[in-house]
């Protein structure tokens, strides 16, 4: 049996008490909102909630609450990676992790009748140390290089999703939902303020389950597939961001089915409407002073931190598609004429490129990466973007020149597969590095099982097609 190692972040600000009681500010909140249970959640690996739901008063002891270790190994079908890695990264005995709970991201459930907490929580061994393999600790190392260098990076996600009539049967096709009118839509409506009032009831629901969560939502659209909507949340810290994309995508799905249809984050959900993604604005700034160091007072002028960063993208953008696209429906996003960006230009207020720069003032300067699917973890995606920022300004790596054409009709040269990205990601070490190598091992591993289970099934497509004519 391979050696077990320890996925760790080992630094002294990341070791906190495992058994660490519930803090005064949390107990008071509780209290304050007489909550019956507290739903103590986590993050997988496909950004979805596992953990447990606790009865308030047994939370409130601080008796801790815990999960085996193993739950950041699982696959989206349930399934466990190839044995000699899953043995690499999980102790024989499948010990337990000790979850602490976030303060900052307690809120309310507001679908439930009884008076119930939502809090999102960090995992730590027994050691006290964060374990390396959860996707918050990802972002949290990423964060905390930056904060070395006294930086902080600000994050504004823009995220995609359709509705969908509900589809109990995985064998048909989906299909847009009828809203008010008794009709589903049938034309693209890109924008249309009707188009969104059809699903009103549904809308209200969003937003006011969203503002008893303290959810920072700023403008809803309606984008240019039937039924097809964006979100666009407040800029802020990048855990901040990551962990309001991770809780909005759950009330999502909980208010289409409140209203009788799905909504979907996945990639491509339909064969002849666009794909989704979740787009992060990012721009970096002085943690002294709340300066954006991509500004230093000239409108025209991109500086140095600027180009690096943008540079960085364009460098590390094909080892973290793995990151941007985690499955194999990801992948349809960006082939056969979907809006998707197939190469790693940039330009100026050109959506057609995977790396736009938005007309903004100086002091609000920042880069749009337009990679990541809706289907992505919020905190490996982000991770992954702040990660290739960060070693483009600490290599100095100058981009290519914007360009102002249509980026889509120009080369595609980033990995057409899941095995193509998976490679590029082990040939990046810098960039592995920056992630955490356990979790690009354990997470690599877990992709290819992934894939194995898919390739096993036999698509419609082939027997209507192979069935009688090889």
């Amino acid at each position: 049996m391979p050696a077990v190692t320890t996925p760790v972040v080992t630094a002294a600000s990341h070791t906190v008490d495992p058994m660490a009681q519930v803090s005064d500010k949390l107990r008071e909140w509780l209290k304050s909102r007489k909550i019956d249970e507290v739903e103590a959640l986590v993050p997988d690996m496909t950004g979805n909630a596992r953990g447990k739901i606790i009865p308030a008063y047994r939370f409130l002891k601080g008796e801790g609450v815990r999960l085996p270790e193993a739950v950041f190994m699982q696959t989206v079908t349930g399934d466990w990676p190839a044995e000699d890695v899953y043995e690499m990264l999980v102790h024989p005995s499948d010990r337990d992790l000790f979850l602490r709970a976030d303060p900052a991201t307690a809120c309310m459930v507001p679908w439930v009748d009884e008076p119930t907490a939502q809090i999102i929580h960090d995992c730590v061994n027994a050691e006290g140390e964060f374990h390396g393999l959860a996707p918050r600790t990802v972002l949290r190392r990423v964060i905390e290089r930056y904060r070395q260098d006294g930086l902080d990076p600000v994050i504004a996600p823009e995220v995609e999703f359709y509705l969908v009539e509900k589809n109990t049967n995985a064998d048909n096709p989906l299909r847009p939902p009828v809203g008010r009118s008794g009709r589903p839509e049938r034309a693209r409506q890109s924008f249309s303020i009707d188009a969104v009032n059809e699903f009103d009831p549904l809308f209200e629901e969003m937003y006011d389950f969203a503002e008893a969560m303290e959810l920072d939502l700023d403008t809803l659209i309606h984008e240019s597939g039937a039924a097809q909507m964006e979100v666009n949340f407040e800029h802020a810290g990048a855990m901040s961001r990551a962990d309001q994309v991770f809780l909005f995508k759950r009330l999502m799905r909980e208010v289409a089915m409140r209203n009788d249809v799905f909504a979907t984050f996945l990639a491509k959900p339909m064969e002849n409407e666009p794909g989704s993604s979740m787009h992060i604005h990012q721009s970096v700034h002085e943690v002294k002073t709340g300066k954006n160091i991509f500004a230093d007072g000239d409108d025209s002028e991109m500086n140095e931190a600027f180009r690096h960063f943008i540079g960085g993208l364009q460098r590390y953008t094909p080892a973290a598609m793995i990151f941007y696209g985690p499955y194999v429906n990801s992948y349809r996003r960006f082939a056969y004429g979907d809006v998707a960006p197939t190469n790693v230009h940039w330009g100026i207020d050109n959506r057609t490129a995977g790396l736009r720069v938005p007309i903004s003032s100086p002091e609000n300067r920042r880069i749009e990466c337009r990679f990541a699917g809706s289907d992505v973890n919020p905190y490996l995606a982000i991770a992954a973007a702040l990660a290739s920022g960060y070693l483009g300004m600490k290599e100095q790596i100058e981009p290519s020149a914007p360009t102002d054409q249509n980026a889509r009709e120009m080369e595609h040269t980033l990995p057409h597969t899941m095995e193509e990205a998976l490679i590029c990601l082990e040939q990046e070490p810098a960039f592995r590095e920056m992630m955490g190598e356990d979790l690009c091992t354990g997470y690599a591993a877990i992709k290819r099982q992934e894939y194995e289970t898919f390739f096993r099934v036999i698509s419609s497509w082939e027997r209507e097609y192979l069935l009688l004519n090889v």
